[in-house]
This record gives C-alpha cells, structure tokens and sequence, in this order.
C-alpha cells in the first residue's frame, strides 16, 4: 500500500474541527494565559473549555439581570 493511501488524522481532525466549530482569535496581555491556564487546571478544564464555560456564565447572568431590570 502505497503512502497516498495511508490514513491522515491530522487532516482529518482539520476537517473536522473546520465543518463542526466556529474558531476565535483570542488576544490578551502577556502572562494572562499562563494565569487562566494554571485556574483552568485547578478547575480540571481546558483553557478552552474554562473560556467558554466563562462565557457561557457571563451570558446567562447578563440575560438574569436584563430579565430581572424590566
């Protein structure tokens, strides 16, 4: 079996990560990553998981606090 036939998990992986999410450029201070990635694994999260997880919590409490204002 010839090398153009082998099985590329890293294209894939691409392919599929490509058809399945949405990507985001994150920019922060220098340092900063290593901070949240150091709270991410004292939480037993990524740090993209903790971002979204932050995110997530953030939405829902702005969405409490506009429902509870009106």
């Amino acid at each position: 079996m010839g090398d153009s036939k082998k099985f590329n998990k890293v294209a894939y992986d691409n392919k599929y990560i490509a058809t399945n999410y949405d990507r985001v450029n994150l920019t922060m201070q220098k340092g900063k990553k290593f901070i949240i990635n150091n709270h991410a694994k004292i939480k037993n999260e990524s740090i993209n998981s903790f971002i979204n997880r932050a995110i997530d919590e953030t939405m829902e409490r702005d969405k409490q606090e506009k429902e509870g204002g009106e």
